[in-house]
């Protein structure tokens, strides 16, 4: 049986897939790994990807009815044989030792969850955008969190950083806290699915030294249109969702209103975020 599962989501990027695959069959722990990749809808490229490539490691492969990630994440999360899952995206190249980093987080500290570090791949074109993104926390906000690396996130924002392009959790406890799929827009799916687990007592641990490579460029329109769209799906998941505390209320919702009116890169984000909010 291999000792951890690493469960791909991806939609019609088999070109990235397959360095994604191609990664992992370097790791250092290959032999224990087992590779599940669920399709969100058909793609042919994909499917015929994986049915002609000879891959090093076991890799199974499904296809479901176009939803969204956490539908095809829970997928593979029921079609896991080992006791660790290991969430990342499709354009998540790992470094060699991070699947091992991930397993001796958990042989340390079992039944939590380990969220790995993740950066812009310097392979591509990184973006003042970019740039932006991860400094500032609206992509990831790693910086936030330095002081804790190999240890336990505070309870009251471990939700925050549940990031699923590089997280890993028990198999039994993921079983138990599928993603939802009655909320199909974009964004959040990963802070509510942190709420429901931090619930039920299941810590968040922060290994640094487990790496990841985010490969994925992205221009500063496509910035602030991922940003509305992000305000249009967090009132969504508020109508849906009891205790959600990501919407802006009282004086936060004042400094984004009075930070918007700014010609800069945080003032450009907050305007689009809080036009999707209002386009409810």
């Amino acid at each position: 049986m291999p000792s951890i599962s690493v469960v791909i989501p991806t939609h019609k990027r088999g070109d990235i897939l397959k360095q994604c695959i191609e990664h992992l069959e370097a790791q250092t722990i290959a032999d224990d790994i087992e590779v599940i990749v669920v399709s969100d809808g058909h793609d042919e490229p994909t499917t015929e990807l994986i049915e002609k490539s000879g891959w090093k490691i076991p890799v199974k492969f499904f296809e479901i009815k176009k939803s969204q990630q956490g539908v095809a994440r829970n997928k593979g999360v029921r079609e896991a044989t080992s006791p660790i899952v290991l969430f990342i995206g499709d354009d998540a190249f790992l470094n060699p030792d991070a699947c091992e980093r991930h397993l001796i987080a958990h042989n340390l500290n079992p039944d939590c969850a380990v969220l790995g570090f993740t950066t812009w791949d310097p392979g591509i074109e990184i973006t003042p955008v970019m740039q932006w993104l991860e400094k500032g926390g609206w992509q990831f906000g790693y910086p936030m969190i330095e002081k804790y690396a190999h240890q336990f996130l505070p309870e009251s924002v471990q939700h925050q950083f549940t990031y699923t392009i590089h997280l890993s959790l028990p198999t039994k406890i993921a079983r138990l806290h599928p993603f939802r799929e009655d909320i199909t827009l974009y964004g959040w799916e990963d802070v509510e699915f942190g709420m429901r687990l931090r619930k039920s007592g299941v810590r968040l641990l922060y290994e640094p030294d487990a790496i990841a490579h985010h490969h994925h460029s992205i221009t500063l329109d496509e910035s602030l249109k991922r940003m509305e769209t992000l305000g249009i799906s967090l009132m969504k998941f508020a109508e849906n969702i009891p205790n959600f505390d990501r919407v802006p209320h009282g004086f936060k919702r004042i400094a984004y209103s009075v930070m918007a009116a700014m010609p800069t890169m945080a003032g450009r984000h907050r305007k689009a975020f809080l036009k999707g909010m209002k386009n409810v």
